[in-house]
């Protein structure tokens, strides 16, 4: 199809590698949407594909305003495709879907119709049947090689297992997103739009990400930060087509990934999502909010109780017993030193308090809990836990006091009692 003159209004981007039957399926669905053709354009985004990727675009150029980049197979590179995917797309509004899903007729319509409504900029994300690759569902893989999207979803709608993944929080909140703290966690990149000038004013996708999954959150965190409204509309419904994933590779890539967002983003809720992801808290795996309905109001329940807690006495005892050129952490500064502490890496959840110290680079400051913190294994000589993190210790002993011991040689402090065999057990489940 000739590109023809007109802009478009969205640009769709599809990264792809090594999966053409899939692609065939996704760009059959995009040919078959009810907005007229001069008013979109596909981008297939090729990580390095060997196979007939190039030749499954060709054939839908008469059907298709279409764009191709091609990357040379780096490895894994799906931020890297999306990225070059955005910068050829002419497009106001970027939309993204993942190769094997299947839009629904209305899909380009309903997220236009989405970024159109008077308000501040959003993300948007498109609902996505059938993508709980945990559950599978009996004839579903079949369906979508013969079947419309539509047709799908009259066939399995009803089922539970046919539903997004994210079901359980949409619907806690009535579809309501502004209601939903830190919606950004909900940004996946297999059917969601976003303005482009905002997609380019955040850098697009970060190309640190070489495994699978995170760098999609990370990108909804950054989008959130720049201002954006997050949005889920059940109108740009997609199908996802049931592939075969390597799913003991992909979730093993979770808690890296996740780490690799902590790392970018030092801050308590970093901390709680990595530890989700690293199953560092068992009991609250039911839901991937966990940390949203129950874990954040802990922490401020906690800096509200101690903010007033002086532990000034505790750090100048500390000052006091350690040689001088000891490698020292503390969980739970505050926001006073002692005359003369020696150097350290200063901890504290209280963000407030965290600012009130000086900034010096031999005593660097970090807003977090102490569940996973950015420092390397081994980093320390003395981990000193004071009385401010009494209110999480009961919550999170074994995973503070797990980490402690990962970055430190001893733990010590008025939380911790004994000799160090009492870390030992806890240092099993310390992060890798």
């Amino acid at each position: 199809m000739s590109s023809g003159a007109a802009t478009p209004l969205i640009s769709v981007i599809v990264p792809t590698y090594n999966r053409s039957p899939l692609l065939r399926g996704t760009l059959t669905a995009l040919a078959g949407q009810r907005m007229p053709a001069e008013r979109y354009e596909v981008v297939v985004a090729d990580d390095g594909s060997t196979d007939d990727t190039r030749q499954t675009v060709d054939a839908f150029a008469d059907r298709l305003r279409l764009r191709y980049h091609f990357q040379p197979d780096l490895g894994f590179r799906a931020a890297a495709a999306r990225n070059a995917g955005a910068r050829l797309a002419t497009g106001d509004v970027l939309a993204f879907v993942d190769t094997g899903v299947l839009p629904g007729p209305d899909f380009l319509t309903a997220h236009l119709a989405a970024h159109a409504r008077p308000g501040p900029p959003r993300a948007v994300l498109g609902y996505t049947f059938g993508y709980q690759p945990g559950d599978p569902v009996p004839g579903l893989e079949a369906a979508t090689r013969d079947r419309t999207p539509e047709e799908i979803v009259r066939t399995f709608g009803a089922l539970p297992s046919f539903q997004d993944g994210r079901h359980a929080t949409f619907a806690s909140t009535a579809f309501d997103l502004s209601r939903v703290p830190l919606a950004w966690q909900l940004f996946w990149s297999l059917n969601c739009s976003v303005p482009a000038a905002d997609f380019h004013a955040v850098g697009g996708f970060d190309e640190d990400f070489r495994s699978w999954g995170g760098e999609d959150i990370e990108l909804g965190l950054r989008l959130d930060r720049h201002g954006l409204a997050f949005e889920v509309s059940r109108e740009a419904w997609a199908v996802d087509s049931p592939h075969p994933r390597e799913a003991a590779v992909d979730t093993g890539d979770d808690p890296s990934n996740v780490l690799t967002i902590l790392r970018k983003h030092p801050e308590p809720v970093l901390e709680l999502l990595w530890a989700w992801f690293a199953r560092h808290l068992p009991q609250l795996e039911d839901t991937r909010a966990w940390h949203l309905r129950q874990e954040l109001p802990a922490i401020r329940r906690a800096v509200n109780r101690v903010r007033a807690l002086d532990v000034t006495a505790e750090l100048a005892r500390l000052r006091d017993t350690v040689p001088p050129g000891t490698r020292i952490a503390v969980f739970g500064c505050g926001g006073e030193l002692p005359p003369g502490f020696p150097p350290a890496h200063l901890f504290d959840y209280d963000e407030t308090l965290i600012a009130r110290l000086p900034d010096d680079p031999t005593r660097p400051a970090h807003h977090a809990l102490g569940i996973r913190t950015v420092l390397p294994d081994d980093a320390i000589d003395v981990v000193w836990l004071t009385s401010r993190m009494t209110p999480l210790w009961r919550r999170w002993r074994a995973h503070l006091l797990a980490e402690a011991r990962r970055i430190g040689g001893s733990v010590q402090g008025p939380l911790v009692q004994g000799p160090l065999v009492q870390v030992a057990a806890a240092a099993s489940i310390a992060a890798g």
